[in-house]
């Protein structure tokens, strides 16, 4: 039986100039940059501090992403839909839902009906970081800015619900598994992914979820690391540099910005 009927079919009978409208209009709404700008973080120190918060944080965006890394996550999953890659689309670490929301709209619009989104969050906000083993971590999780300003990147999984409700795609393909990721992806029951997005933060938020859904990702799919350059408060970069690095990993790693980076797995 082919699991990917339904993709064959999408990709040439729906879509179009309608649906990409549809998605460029939803990644604008999702971000609310439909009347204004995103944060410039080329600004950087307190004024984008300020500007972040502002913007994301007391605003209405779903997503804090910048609309360069939704057009790439749009582009890899109709990629993957394009060339039949097996497997569900997943996201760890998904503040207000806004990725994961563009993934079920992207298989909506295309008629694709044999794939899950799975929406992965502690819906508690960011891990304590182990202060001996990550001090940039421990020191930036206790700062003013991730505690006061940006509140640990909270978001319950009822406020993720309701915004997938808002744009009408909460329905029986939109998967969730809250919890700690040490708890959750193990025993994940997510048989293949053709995307893989990690949005965790940490060092141990990425290397737990490269441990246990790598081996998932069909050949062909995209794993996608959103805080891979992110050297001055994380240690996500050397997580999956020893991930690659111990599991002889050689497929070349791309820039989406200077932040976020993604490889295609060839085997």
């Amino acid at each position: 039986m082919n699991k990917n009927k339904s993709v064959s079919r999408g990709m040439d009978d729906v879509g179009g100039p309608a649906a990409a409208l549809y998605l460029d209009l939803l990644k604008k709404t999702l971000t609310d940059t439909l009347h204004a700008g995103e944060p410039d973080a080329a600004v950087g120190g307190p004024r984008f501090i300020l500007d972040f918060r502002r913007h994301y944080i007391q605003g209405r965006a779903a997503s804090m992403l910048p609309l360069i890394r939704l057009d790439n996550l749009q582009a890899c999953v109709e990629d993957v839909l394009a060339r039949a890659v097996p497997g569900d689309l997943i996201e760890t670490g998904v503040w207000r839902g806004g990725a994961t929301i563009l993934m079920r709209a992207i298989l909506k619009s295309y008629g694709v009906v044999d794939r899950h989104v799975w929406v992965a969050d502690s819906f508690e906000g960011l891990p304590e970081p182990d202060p001996v083993r990550f001090p940039k971590e421990a020191k930036a999780h206790h700062s003013p800015v991730m505690q006061e300003a940006f509140g640990h990147l909270a978001a319950g999984i009822d406020e993720v619900r309701a915004n997938f409700q808002r744009y009408g795609l909460l329905d029986e393909q939109v998967r969730f598994l809250p919890g700690w990721f040490e708890d959750t992806l193990p025993a994940a029951p997510i048989e293949r992914l053709s995307i893989l997005r990690l949005d965790g933060d940490y060092h141990d938020s990425t290397m737990v979820a490269l441990q246990h859904l790598y081996d998932r990702v069909s050949p062909g799919g995209y794993i996608i690391i959103d805080d891979y350059g992110e050297d001055d408060w994380t240690y996500c970069r050397e997580a999956v540099d020893t991930f690659r690095r111990e599991r002889g990993i050689t497929d070349a790693m791309m820039p989406v910005d200077t932040k976020c980076w993604y490889w295609r797995r060839s085997h």
